[in-house]
């Protein structure tokens, strides 16, 4: 079985930036697309960005521009920069590999933008 550890998040001004870390062990992590998701309180888990095995990507209209994925296969994890933090982004971010219903997810890490 994976296991997904996250890690990087904390409290940041807003415009300010931070780099969140998923690192993945137990499994062959080049074969999974690697999705990171995010969930404020009171509202619906929500796909941040995505990336395939073969290294296509996608955002939501919320953070392109702004939110880059990335990995590293040799090192078997996953980043999310983000930058241009806004108060809005402030949500628990969860790393997800394999999709929603039947992959794997970290235990998230909270980012919270303010002032």
């Amino acid at each position: 079985q994976m296991q997904l550890v996250e890690s990087g998040g904390g409290l940041v001004q807003p415009g300010g930036s931070l780099r969140l870390s998923c690192a993945a062990s137990g499994s062959i992590f080049s074969v999974y697309a690697m999705n990171w998701y995010r969930q404020a309180p009171g509202k619906q888990r929500e796909l941040v960005a995505t990336m395939t095995s073969g290294g296509s990507t996608n955002y939501a209209d919320s953070v392109k521009g702004r939110f880059t994925i990335s990995r590293d296969n040799a090192k078997n994890t996953v980043y999310l920069q983000m930058n241009s933090l806004k108060p809005e982004d402030t949500a628990v971010y969860y790393c997800n590999a394999g999709g929603y219903y039947f992959g794997y997810w970290g235990q998230g890490t909270q980012v919270t933008v303010s002032s």
